[in-house]
């Protein structure tokens, strides 16, 4: 048994981990990144990038199928190679994971431990059985995994997570996909487009994070009329008959129907990766999941020298996130018990369906009812959308109603995840509606309708 003595022992090696051992590394600490599965982050290996790969194909398949409005025909049928489209997938993503390992290969080989590590105590961690870790203080970087509701259990290994699908060799020729959230609706469209017959089921009608009700209604009749989308399904029975899954459930159309799958992606949701941190051993309050309770500022559990950071405390699970509060945690941790406030960015999601859904700020759910007024802009007839036949997609911008302070907005529509930082910006610099109208808005583009919005807004502020 090895032993180890260590300031700032880091449990993790993905995109906070890494912040968290940097920000320590900085403040003149000694660290130890503590990684029990392979190094590359979640978003490289299994998110973000080889999400948006597929995405890219699916684009492509869709755009060569609707050139006929432009007066543009393609002579022949559009043929989609499953095995070329995953092999594609598959490099690109090994390239972007490469990236990754360099950064970590570049880490000195005293400052990285291999094992999966448990709390003997607040600050001792057992690491495998090999090694025993005595740290002044600890950064709890382990990220979250897929969460599967025990009945999807029934479908063996016809029950797929998103992980999996990136490890294809070919597209299948029907998924089930259940969970309509931002992970259900980016590969269920996606899948469909490259041909895949694909039915998306959920639950309480959510589609995607929106929460404006109006936004959510234009969203899911968008979806509907590309896909099979049932936001509230209502499922019968689900079984597994030989290399099959079978589900019964009822159609949007009232029918009773029985469908049989290859697979069955659950999108159900991540968990944060502490059930095996052996917390229980350490003085520090959990919660009902199992997560220590923590400050959302400084990501101090308590008053003890552990830190959480990234998608194990599930505040907000994206990258930018993560590498944000990974530096708040290292810094606090190397600076223990002197800890501080990190920075909290404006708060941006985008999810990469056709349209796009944005949330910017302040969502709908979050606003008091009464102490907000709210614009609206249909990119409908908005000029350059249609120019591009792009012009499907509805945005509500909220203001405080005394203030005129802009406070978020919810929309689906073209160019989204641009419009969205434009808009993040606005936010976190504080502008009033008045304040953005007197910024610039070139002609033609998209962010015009930006500007109908606001000006919306602006005519129901009261001050």
């Amino acid at each position: 048994m090895n032993t180890i003595t260590i300031d700032v022992a880091i449990l993790g090696a993905g995109t906070a981990g890494l912040a968290a051992y940097r920000a320590a590394r900085a403040a003149g600490k000694t660290a130890l990144l503590i990684e029990g599965g392979p190094y590359g982050t979640t978003c490289a290996r299994v998110g973000c990038m080889p999400s948006k790969l597929l995405i890219a194909a699916a684009e492509a398949a869709h755009e060569a199928r609707h050139t006929a409005p432009f007066g543009v025909h393609v002579v022949g049928d559009i043929v989609i190679d499953g095995r070329e489209v995953m092999d594609r997938v598959r490099r690109e993503r090994d390239r972007f994971v490469s990236f990754v390992l360099d950064s970590v290969d570049g880490i000195p080989a005293e400052d990285k431990l291999r094992g999966y590590a448990r709390f003997v105590d607040n600050l001792t961690l057992l690491v495998d059985d090999h090694t025993t870790v005595k740290a002044d203080r600890v950064v709890i970087a382990t990220g979250s995994s897929p969460s599967i509701p025990e009945p999807f259990k029934v479908f063996g290994d016809r029950l797929i997570v998103n992980d999996d699908v990136f490890s294809w060799k070919t597209l299948p020729r029907r998924v089930a996909v259940f969970g309509p959230g931002v992970i259900g609706l980016e590969l269920g469209q996606a899948l469909s487009r490259l041909g895949v017959d694909v039915r998306v089921f959920g639950a309480r009608g959510g589609v995607g994070p929106l929460s404006d009700p109006a936004i959510r209604d234009y969203a899911r009749t968008t979806f509907q009329n590309e896909f099979y989308l049932d936001p509230d399904a209502k499922i019968e029975s689900m079984a597994r008959d030989g290399d099959e899954a079978v589900i019964r459930y009822v159609s949007l159309a009232g029918e009773t129907v029985t469908e049989r799958f290859d697979y069955v992606l659950a999108a159900t949701g991540r968990s944060p990766n502490v059930a095996g941190l052996g917390l229980e051993n350490t003085g520090l309050e959990l919660d009902a999941r199992g997560v220590p309770l923590f400050d959302r500022e400084t990501l101090q559990c308590g008053n003890s020298p552990v830190f959480i950071a990234g998608d194990a405390n599930n505040i907000l699970p994206l990258l930018h996130e993560a590498a944000d509060e990974g530096k708040t945690a290292g810094s606090n941790a190397a600076s223990y018990p002197d800890v501080k406030p990190g920075l909290r960015r404006a708060p941006i999601g985008v999810v990469f369906s056709d349209p796009q859904i944005a949330m910017v700020g302040a969502r709908f759910a979050d606003l008091e009812p009464g102490s907000f007024v709210a614009g609206e802009v249909s990119f409908e007839n908005q000029g350059r959308s249609r120019v591009m036949l792009k012009n499907r997609g509805l945005m509500h911008v909220y203001a405080d109603k005394a203030t005129g302070r802009f406070l978020g907005a919810e929309w689906i529509g073209p160019r989204a995840e641009n419009i969205a930082h434009t808009l993040a910006w606005a936010v976190q610099m504080g502008l009033t509606v008045e304040q953005m109208l007197e910024m610039p808005f070139y002609h033609p583009v998209v962010e015009e309708g930006v500007r109908t919005a606001l000006r919306a807004v602006e005519a129901k502020v009261t001050n």
